[in-house]
């Protein structure tokens, strides 16, 4: 099983195959609207136009588990990315990433790089899994990594 097997629905109700972005460096983060981690939306943004004509993606899972901080429907979701952060980057429609309800594509990164002391569980809003060219999931960053850290790990990535 590979992070292409798996389909989610668009911020705009469309499905959309995540082998849609084979060969290409993903990003995958699980965001939220009302979080204190939201204005890393800027830096996402920024690694997304600097890296994306090489291949590079960033995907936005907008996720509510966390202190309820995702409260809007995909509309809302939607036009708070981009007035607010110029938003560019595919954005998906609102899923939970822990628990009974955990979507297939969180379960599976979640397996695949565990968080500290091996636990599985998102912690909170704004984690990130960078995905290399060929599917396999490099590394899973935390909430307070911010997004200019990972410039490093996506230029080698892309290499």
């Amino acid at each position: 099983m590979s992070i292409y097997d798996f389909e989610v629905r668009t911020i705009e109700g469309g499905e959309r195959k995540l082998r849609d972005y084979a060969g290409e460096v993903l990003l995958v983060v699980n965001v939220a609207s009302e979080c204190g981690y939201t204005p890393q939306y800027t830096g996402l943004e920024a690694l997304y136009r600097r890296f994306h004509a090489r291949g590079f993606e960033v995907l936005g899972f907008p996720c509510n588990q966390f202190g309820k901080q995702e409260p809007g429907d995909a509309a809302q979701i939607r036009e708070f990315c981009s007035v607010n952060y110029q938003v560019s980057f595919p954005m998906f429609a609102k899923l939970e990433v822990n628990g009974a309800g955990a979507h297939p594509l969180y379960q599976f990164l979640k397996a695949a790089r565990p968080g500290v002391l091996s636990t599985e569980a998102i912690k909170w809003n704004f984690t990130k899994f960078l995905v290399a060219r060929d599917g396999t999931v490099l590394r899973r960053y935390a909430p307070a990594d911010e997004p200019e850290s990972l410039a490093g790990a996506i230029e080698t990535a892309l290499a």
